[in-house]
Formats: C-alpha cells, sequence, structure tokens
C-alpha cells in the first residue's frame, strides 16, 4: 500500500503538478489540503481540480475566523509591519496553513507532508511545521525540481493538467489584503491599474466621504486607499517589487497606531516601536508557533490596556488620515 502525503494545495500551476509528481517519485496517495483565507478563488473548483489532478481526497477548510482572531488581530496590536510601513497578509497566512496541514496530517494518519512554497515563503511554512510536529518529514516540492517556471508549465501539458495559467505577476490574497509581486526591474515604470483588484484608480475614486454601510475594506479601496509598493534586494544582486493592496489593514494599522501613540508615554512609544519591529520580524522568520512570540504577545497586552477608544479617519482619494480620537472612559 502506498504511502499518504498532505499537500498545501492552492490550485495554481506548482500544487497542480506537485500531485502526479509526489504519485510518480513518491509512490504516495496524495491528500491536497485547501485553507480558506478568504482568498478570490473559487475553492469549489479548486478541490476539484485538485481531484483531476489526482488526488485521493481534497478538503477544503474554513480557518476564515481563526485567521482574524488568532493571526491578523495580534499581528495588529503589535502594529506588526514589515519594514514599519507594509502589511504582512501573505506571512500571517502561512503559519496557519502550516497548522492545518499538521490536522490533516494526522486525520490520515500520514507521515509525509507537502507544500510548494519556495524562498522566503518556504521558511514560513517549514518552521510552523517543524515546530509543531518535528516528526513530520517535509517535501519543499519546488526546491527537489530545480526547475524553472517553463518547464514546470511544460510538465503540466504533457501530464494534460490545466492550472491557472502562470501571469508575469505571483499573486497572494486573503481577507487581510492582497500581494503581487512583479518580476523585472522596479525602475520599470508605474505598475498598470490592471495588476489591482481591491483599489479603485485615484482619478475615479470619489470626492465626497460615504457612510460606514459596507466592509472597511470596500469602502477604504473605493476610495483608492491601500495601495503600497516595496522594492526588495535580493542576495544575488537583483532587484524586485511587491505590490501590496490592503485597504483594511492599512486603514486599521493607522487608527491603531495613532490612538496608541495619544495614549502612550514617550518612553512606552519607543519600546512599542521596537516591539512592533521584532514581532514583524518574528513573522517573517515563521516563528509565529515559538516561545518568542508568546513572550511578545505578553508585552503587547501589557501595552495595550489603555489603547482603547474610537478614531474617526478621512478617506479622500488614495489619501488616509485621522482627524480625531475618543479615548473610552
Amino acid at each position: 500500500m502506498s504511502k499518504k502525503v498532505v499537500l498545501a494545495y492552492s490550485g495554481g500551476l506548482v500544487s497542480s503538478v506537485a500531485i502526479p509528481w509526489l504519485m510518480e517519485r513518491r509512490d504516495a496517495q496524495v491528500v491536497a489540503v485547501t485553507v480558506d483565507l478568504g482568498q478570490s478563488a473559487d475553492l469549489a473548483e479548486v478541490r476539484a481540480r485538485a481531484l483531476a489532478a489526482g488526488a485521493v481526497r481534497a478538503h477544503v477548510i474554513d480557518a476564515r475566523d481563526t485567521f482574524v482572531r488568532e493571526h491578523v488581530m495580534p499581528s495588529l496590536r503589535a502594529d506588526a509591519l514589515a519594514d514599519g510601513r507594509y502589511p504582512m497578509a501573505t506571512a500571517l497566512g502561512r503559519p496557519l496553513i502550516a497548522s492545518k496541514l499538521i490536522e490533516i496530517a494526522r486525520i490520515e494518519d500520514a507521515t509525509l507532508v507537502a507544500h510548494g512554497c519556495s524562498g522566503r515563503d518556504r521558511v514560513r511554512v517549514a518552521k510552523p511545521l517543524r515546530t509543531l510536529d518535528p516528526s513530520l518529514r517535509q517535501i519543499a516540492c519546488v526546491e527537489e525540481w530545480g526547475l524553472p517556471p517553463d518547464q514546470i508549465a511544460g510538465y503540466a501539458d504533457r501530464l494534460g493538467l490545466t492550472p491557472d495559467a502562470p501571469g508575469p505577476d505571483r499573486v497572494d490574497d486573503n481577507l487581510w489584503g492582497r500581494t503581487v509581486g512583479r518580476r523585472g526591474d522596479p525602475a520599470s515604470g508605474e505598475a498598470p491599474e490592471s495588476v489591482f483588484k481591491l483599489t479603485r484608480p485615484l482619478a475615479q475614486s470619489s470626492a465626497q466621504p460615504v457612510e460606514l454601510i459596507e466592509s472597511l475594506s470596500t469602502i477604504a479601496g473605493e476610495h483608492g486607499c491601500g495601495r503600497l509598493e516595496r522594492v526588495k534586494n535580493h542576495d544575488d544582486g537583483s532587484r524586485s517589487r511587491a505590490l501590496y493592496e490592503a485597504p483594511a489593514a492599512v486603514v486599521l494599522h493607522l487608527a491603531h497606531g495613532d490612538l496608541e501613540r495619544y495614549v502612550s508615554s514617550e518612553t512606552l512609544e519607543k519600546f512599542s516601536r521596537a516591539l512592533s519591529a521584532t514581532y514583524a520580524e518574528t513573522i517573517d522568520r515563521g516563528e509565529w508557533f515559538d516561545p518568542v512570540r508568546t513572550a511578545l504577545d505578553a508585552s503587547v497586552n501589557a501595552t495595550q490596556s489603555r489603547v482603547t477608544g474610537s478614531v474617526r479617519v478621512r478617506l479622500y482619494k488614495g489619501d488616509c488620515r485621522v482627524v480625531g480620537r475618543t479615548l473610552n472612559s
């Protein structure tokens, strides 16, 4: 009887190719796991795609509530932003995906887990897996293949698979925001409007404030708020840029940070800034389930006891600013 391997499955090219590859090279039955973090993909279609590729079972797990309560909100309270500016939507989702892989591996009595992450993303999945269950063996498919994207696509064609075609960008989205990794020179000019999905172009954004009748993400996006661009320098000397689209995250981080500064002494504010930077680094290193985050959360809880109140924010053509705050008695 062939062994089982639990695969983190997104429905994209890499995870789709991973199913027949694991079946062939590892003589394994593949159990696909898709974790619903509020991404835009049709997850019923994703599940059907996994089964069509050869998975013996395909689990779709609704983890949106857990994601918000146990991952997003702690990071918001800590004001954890990459480089002090960028919401960490993608990085925050990885430890939760790892924990769900372990849950399914135990249900399926599997000793192998696999994923298609590479680079920094691989660390963000691999380290939580090791921390939560060091007995599980991990397979990082992309690293084992050592193939460029065009050869992976060719392999998919030969297998008759029809996953989402790879575009010029790497897109990852969930409830907290959307990240687009762009290949090529960051100095090549402004990103085209076609890249963005959540935020309205500034030229088309409303010139009047709107009532809070829809979600914050929708409203902030209507005003063009929540777009950020980050240039990344890589070890080989190359550069790339990541485009962030996170209307709700940008507004909430702004409001929370303003209220925190309002109630903090100068010394406490300096400590909170250092704490926020350390918290963001911990997320980036994949240490969500490590004792270091438990210690950080204890510090955050201590500093947040007085941070409670209401913040008024004005949104206008891409600009988001605090215009008032009221402390709770």
